[in-house]
């Protein structure tokens, strides 16, 4: 506990003494990374692998697609 108060204390007395243009600066940074497309895609997946990790529902993969529909089988059943 006493790490993590030393932690911020440090962070907050640095912060100040960098003032507010400096955070004006991290801050657009950080807006712009988040924002980003590449950011966003790398997310995404990260979050599809995690859900599929954690589902228990079998996985299932595309059979066959009829017009616009594509059914989806599990893949022991393939």
């Amino acid at each position: 506990m006493m790490r993590l108060l030393v932690g911020v204390a440090a962070g907050y007395v640095l912060g100040t003494k960098a003032g507010r243009g400096r955070y004006e600066q991290i801050s657009r940074a950080t807006k712009a990374v988040a924002s980003s497309p590449a950011t966003k895609k790398i997310v995404t997946a990260g979050r599809q692998k995690l859900s599929d990790s954690l589902n228990t529902q079998p996985k299932l993969e595309p059979m066959k697609q009829y017009d616009d529909t594509q059914v989806f089988v599990p893949r022991d059943q393939l």
